[in-house]
């Protein structure tokens, strides 16, 4: 059964203080559809309004009976943690599918955690209860393979060919993750720092250039640092995506707008005016004439 929490003011920290200890909380934010946060389970997702999407695409999905023969048993030997959002459409679509291969496969369910996170910018795509913390979720879905207490691998968003597939490539140690990229990128930030990021932003840039697929996959990882109050770190991280994708446009202005965030008046202005040699934007021009005249 779900415990309703009704907020007509946004306030994570009442929101952390109300929702951490039990599982299926939901949080009804002013003028927003309801969402689960922290822990939640199948319980939780079998209420109104989620079992309308999560019933649907359980019923209708049909695991591949041979690879669920190859899973059961030998997937027991983990456990297994699935970070999601009930708002989000990714996490709609592969969870239902997910528990339909858990259940087809035996898998015991408490042996599976799952955490769902939040959708506002103040705590985005993070869980009150503190679970996301240190294990770089950057996108939702997130299924993170434990063994012996030691992450294995992980499906991040969707899967490369389909959910039971990628999950028994897993099981045989021949599967990289989609976005790859951001856990080495985070990898190296946690261990050297946002300054070890800057100094050596032209060196990770040749290192990555080839196992990035878009600007788009540092940037979320960056937004997600940013919101949650690691703006040195975030911006570092946009900074090194302006040199993996030089003549893209949306790379500096993502990295001008959070400067603009905190206050930031001369980097804001310096990289609005590289996103226009790039290209002309009417929007961009009116941003910059806001910030001069705000600082004047």
């Amino acid at each position: 059964m779900k415990t309703i929490i009704s907020f007509f003011i946004i306030s994570i920290l009442s929101i952390a203080t109300c929702t951490a200890q039990s599982f299926n909380q939901e949080v009804i934010l002013d003028g927003q559809p309801p969402m689960l946060l922290g822990k939640i389970n199948e319980t939780g997702l079998k209420q109104d309004p989620y079992k309308e999407w999560f019933s649907k695409n359980y019923s209708e999905y049909i695991p591949n009976p041979t690879t669920i023969d190859s899973l059961t048993g030998q997937l027991n030997e983990y456990s297994i943690t699935v970070f999601m959002g009930t708002w989000c459409g990714d996490s709609k679509r592969e969870v239902p599918k997910f528990y339909k291969i858990l259940d087809s496969s035996n898998f015991p369910l408490d042996r599976l955690t799952t955490v769902a996170v939040n959708r506002t910018k103040d705590a985005y795509k993070q869980s009150p209860g503190g679970e996301h913390e240190g294990l770089n979720i950057h996108r939702v879905p997130t299924f993170i393979f434990y063994k012996n207490g030691k992450e294995i691998n992980r499906i991040v968003e969707s899967p490369k060919h389909n959910l039971e597939a990628d999950i028994l490539k897993i099981l045989s140690g021949k599967y990289r993750s989609k976005y790859a990229s951001v856990n080495e990128i985070d990898d190296i930030l946690n261990k050297n720092g946002s300054t070890y990021i800057r100094k050596n932003g032209k060196k990770l840039s040749r290192q990555f250039k080839d196992k990035t697929q878009s600007m788009y996959e540092l940037n979320t990882y960056a937004n997600v640092l940013f919101y949650a109050n690691k703006k040195d770190e975030a911006l570092s991280i946009f900074e090194l995506n302006t040199l993996l994708y030089p003549k893209n446009q949306n790379a500096y202005i993502s990295i001008a707008n959070k400067y603009a965030a905190i206050n930031d008046v001369q980097n804001a202005i310096k990289h609005y005016q590289k996103a226009l040699e790039i290209e002309d934007n009417p929007k961009v021009k009116d941003k910059i004439q806001e910030l001069i005249s705000t600082a004047n």
